[in-house]
């Protein structure tokens, strides 16, 4: 297997929040990087949540020498991207527009750059649909905010090239991210398709008054919350097979499961269950602001990491590689 070409340059293309966290991420991984964005007042929105967000990157392993102050930005796109290595766009959700965007940055990186999108939602088949080398673009969706959560899912469309894969899989790597492979194109991908199936049960349970929107809360994030942050479900199912492990599991307990299955609520989102929830997590929240609260989740999961990490290769499956 060829090594894949070496990134010195980053170009960040749109920054709102997923492209300021992944600029803070890439500048304390020690790269080169240019950030874009048409909006007036882009550049001062995204010089302070560089700085605000800093500490935090550093935590996770700034490398020597690295400072906010080496970002660059410029309002043309095409200068942003000429000479990266691996371009991150972070585009509103608009198809049209990403497909013209990408065609755009196709045009004007150099030929052997890695064109990777943040896109939540929208297939790199359809974003790539007008590309000249499409071959060398493919989906690379963070977990907000990038620049803490690992999670990189990495999925291709039908004209991109499997070494696009197998270097962007080695380069988010290489950067301290955890990227996943999907094989298959699926709208939504795979990691927020798992949040929209619990919370469609969360919001079921809240509708049909088995509890309120705060116990609904404390229910994911002081049960299974805790232990999927250290395993995932197959693993943890293997766990709860006991000496037998997942085949015990999939032999006993496995049919109680799939009895719930036939049980999960399809809610309808009315007007009054959407004013349910809202009241609920305004109420749980207790005054609290947004930023408040995010700078708290960002503390517990720092210190989640940094468990994670002294706990040694064990805490990442043993056998398994990135």
């Amino acid at each position: 297997m060829n090594a894949y070409k070496p990134v010195h340059r980053v170009a960040i293309v749109g920054t709102g929040t997923i492209g300021a966290s992944w600029a803070t991420h890439y500048l304390a991984r020690g790269f080169e990087v240019t950030a874009t964005d048409p909006a007036p007042a882009a550049e001062k929105a995204l010089r302070s949540y560089v700085d605000a967000a800093w500490e935090s990157a550093a935590t996770l392993g700034a490398e020597p020498g690295t400072s906010p102050d080496r970002l660059r930005f410029t309002a043309d796109m095409r200068q942003a991207v000429a000479d990266a290595d691996f371009v991150q766009e972070n585009a509103p959700e608009r198809p049209e527009l990403k497909v013209k965007l990408f065609a755009d940055i196709d045009e004007a990186t150099p030929p052997d750059s890695i064109i990777a999108s943040s896109s939540s939602g929208i297939t790199m088949s359809v974003i790539q649909a007008e590309c000249r080398r499409p071959e060398r673009t493919l989906i690379g969706h963070p977990f907000n905010p990038p620049h803490i959560i690992p999670l990189v899912e990495v999925v291709g469309g039908t004209k991109t090239a499997p070494e696009t894969i197998r270097d962007a899989m080695s380069f988010y790597a290489a950067i301290g991210k955890k990227p996943i492979h999907l094989k298959k194109e699926l709208p939504g991908h795979v990691a927020n398709r798992l949040q929209a199936a619990l919370y469609r049960e969360v919001v079921h349970l809240i509708e049909q008054g088995v509890l309120d929107v705060a116990d609904s809360d404390d229910a994911v994030s002081w049960g299974p919350g805790l232990r999927w942050g250290v395993m995932g479900p197959n693993l943890l199912w293997h766990l709860g097979g006991g000496e037998g492990g997942i085949q015990h599991f999939m032999d006993t307990l496995m049919p109680r499961l799939t009895g719930m299955w036939q049980d999960l609520g399809t809610p309808e989102l009315t007007p009054e269950l959407r004013e349910k929830i809202v009241d609920g997590v305004l109420h749980e929240v207790n005054g609290h602001s947004v930023d408040e609260l995010a700078a708290q989740r960002d503390a517990m999961l720092l210190s989640l990491l940094a468990v994670r990490a002294a706990s040694g290769p064990h805490s990442d499956t043993a056998g398994r590689s990135a």
